[in-house]
């Protein structure tokens, strides 16, 4: 991992790929590491791609918090002016789709914008349903670390998904034993999501913006991807049918060839 600074806070990342090739910057969701986008990079190992460890996450510092969207898109500017990066194509997810849509509106490095399972904030969206944060917030008092992490992270993924690839959760299950925030730092990037609103700012991003979202998120509902494609001048809009929120693993080849075409069609 390499370190840039921003207003005293370190915050780490990675860079892989020909140097010589156009640059994909993907961000992460609430408390995920790198680990994330493992599958995307693999699949576009052509491109140049960076992946960012969110403030309180993985090895970038945990300042005090509350976060908020808009000192994590700084934390964004940051890494890219240390890596050199003048231009690239941003994919982000969930929480890293609302960082995007912040960088997008403050900074002017990216040329495309990949919004997947993520919303727009405001009085509009429509906000996890209760079942789902029944589901995160009742965890037996007998559960150990790893229990707690299986616990929270099913309603992100389909049944069926679940069931089917126990091998793949739990994997995610060890990266996340390592890369996960702390109580406090959890809560402190949970503000910045809770904060979030850029509702009426929207049609102020003038970037080809690709809205991708699964039909059966049980985290932010498809109709927050809806709100998107409405509210950006000229978005896409793909959804995944029977589409978790963790899509982008369980669809990953679905997902990335969508993200590879948006991109090559973005630069002709």
């Amino acid at each position: 991992m390499a370190y840039a600074t921003n207003d005293g806070t370190r915050i780490a990342y990675d860079v892989a790929g020909p140097p010589e090739a156009e640059v994909v910057t993907f961000l992460e969701g609430l408390a995920y590491g790198t680990w994330m986008w493992n599958w995307q990079r693999e699949a576009l190992s052509d491109f140049r791609t960076v992946v960012v460890d969110n403030r309180g996450t993985g090895d970038s510092d945990a300042p005090e918090g509350p976060y908020t969207v808009a000192e994590m898109a700084a934390d964004v500017e940051a890494v890219l002016d240390d890596a050199g990066i003048e231009r690239t194509h941003l994919v982000g997810a969930s929480l890293g789709g609302m960082i995007a849509q912040r960088y997008a509106l403050d900074y002017d490095r990216a040329e495309s914008l990949a919004l997947l399972c993520t919303t727009p904030g405001g009085d509009d969206a429509v906000p996890i349903p209760e079942e789902t944060q029944a589901r995160m917030l009742a965890v037996p008092d007998d559960y150990g670390p790893a229990d707690t992490i299986r616990h929270k992270m099913e309603p992100a993924f389909s049944e069926e998904f679940w069931a089917a690839n126990r091998d793949v959760v739990e994997q995610i299950v060890d990266w996340r034993l390592e890369t996960d925030p702390t109580d406090d730092a959890y809560e402190w990037q949970s503000a910045a999501a809770v904060g979030f609103d850029a509702s009426d700012e929207l049609g102020e991003i003038d970037l080809p913006t690709l809205v991708l979202h699964g039909t059966d998120d049980r985290v932010l509902p498809t109709e927050n991807g809806r709100l998107l494609a409405e509210g950006i001048p000229g978005a896409d809009l793909v959804e995944i049918p029977g589409g978790s929120h963790l899509f982008f693993v369980e669809r990953d080849e679905r997902v990335t060839g969508e993200i590879r075409e948006f991109i090559e069609n973005v630069r002709g």
